[in-house]
């Protein structure tokens, strides 16, 4: 027996008394995976991103390892609600518009002290000031670094479209602005790098493009550890009492911890190791969260039809933004439907092996979205359910 066979008589067992449609995290795999990324770490603590887990008890799971201090989070909405459920180090990965929340974290002081926005532009903090109201406490600041590689006087660029903050100068006049603002204080940097950390590079059946990729990467992290140094360096000149610079991500920890800059590194996905993490040879992890449906239909021979599955990841649209038929091994979709919203026909010979009512396992293409999908998420370790906790969907949280 293949060991992911293995893993499908376990999923099968544990999950007997439950029907599908349901979502797993299998608790050895996300303890070794949260093992693997403290170990490339190498000592220096890892920031996890709530958007790549998006359930409170895993969350609480992963902080309590050594290794792993503080969240990183994706809506200011989200970071008041984790910093009021007990989390009492939370930066906001992305500026935020929301006023509500802007006056809720001025008024608040426990609210203050534990959550840092995120700034790449002086108009954010007229925002800010305007949503005050009488609140009148101090705003924990974070300066977010375009990662970019530019080429060509900045003609062609590698990476997202994120801050407008490059160089060295253009983020310490902003720290300069933040620190003449009352009402703020600038606490550390952020750069993601994610055309780095988010692409992988040994993509299958496409030896010339990975062979660019890994090219492309290896030039972008010389430019960007030199850049990343230069702008500490610039903002500690105005703020000597920076408390961190936080990069990385699940696929370049290793690379950015060596980086002497850097104080922390941010991970998520690299927990759950969902489908498009597969394709690195910086690291390998073990899928923990997947997804079952139930077979409904045998449409013919060598053809299963399951209940939905339809599950796209964010992201410019494409194959790799589908989840893929995972146990049993050897399925795959009909290219004519694709995953669909009510159904989802599945090919090859495993099917004829497949009877009604029995349980499709699916990996999601992005860590964290799968949750958006399900109310609960089932606990395995071992063979047996050990708990079943809600997802932020679960406790009624729909942030994005």
């Amino acid at each position: 027996m293949t060991a992911r066979a293995a893993d499908r008589a376990r999923y099968d067992r544990a999950t007997a008394h439950l029907d599908a449609p349901l979502a797993l995290v299998d608790l050895d795999a996300f303890d070794a995976n949260a093992e693997d990324l403290v170990r490339r770490a190498g000592g220096k603590p890892i920031r996890v991103a709530s958007k790549s887990v998006r359930c409170r008890t895993l969350l609480e799971r992963v902080l309590a390892r050594d290794g792993f201090a503080g969240i990183m989070s994706f809506t200011l909405a989200e970071s008041l609600w984790l910093a009021r459920s007990g989390f009492d180090d939370i930066l906001l990965a992305y500026p935020s518009a929301d006023r509500t929340a802007f006056a809720e974290l001025a008024a608040d002081p426990k609210l203050a002290a534990a959550v840092t926005v995120m700034v790449d532009d002086v108009s954010q903090l007229d925002l800010i000031d305007g949503a005050r109201g009488e609140g009148r406490e101090v705003i924990r600041v974070c300066l977010e670094l375009d990662t970019a590689l530019k080429f060509l006087g900045g003609r062609v660029r590698v990476g997202a479209l994120r801050s407008p903050l490059h160089s060295p100068a253009q983020v310490a006049d902003v720290a300069r602005a933040v620190a003449r603002r009352p009402g703020f204080k600038v606490v550390g940097i952020m750069a993601y790098e994610g055309h780095i950390a988010g692409v992988g590079d040994a993509v299958a059946g496409r030896p010339f493009r990975s062979r660019a990729i890994r090219l492309m990467q290896a030039t972008a992290r010389r430019e960007l550890a030199e850049r990343r140094a230069a702008v500490v360096r610039a903002v500690r000149a105005v703020v000597p009492d920076l408390e961190y610079v936080n990069g990385g991500g699940t696929g370049s920890v290793q690379h950015t911890a060596a980086e002497d800059a850097v104080t922390e590194i941010a991970a998520g996905s690299g927990l759950y190791v969902p489908r498009l993490f597969d394709n690195y040879t910086s690291f390998s992890g073990r899928p923990a969260a997947l997804f079952a449906q139930p077979v409904v239909r045998r449409p013919g021979v060598g053809i299963v039809t399951v209940l939905g599955g339809g599950y796209p990841a964010s992201g410019a649209a494409g194959p790799d933004r589908l989840p893929v038929p995972y146990l049993p091994e050897g399925l795959r979709y009909d290219p004519q439907e694709g995953p669909g919203e009510v159904q989802t026909p599945l090919l090859g010979s495993p099917a004829d092996d497949l009877l009604i009512g029995d349980k499709v396992w699916f990996r999601h293409a992005k860590a964290g979205e799968l949750c958006e999908r399900f109310d609960v998420l089932h606990l395995v370790a071992g063979d047996a359910v050990t708990a079943t906790v809600p997802t932020y969907r679960g406790e009624g949280q729909t942030f994005l």
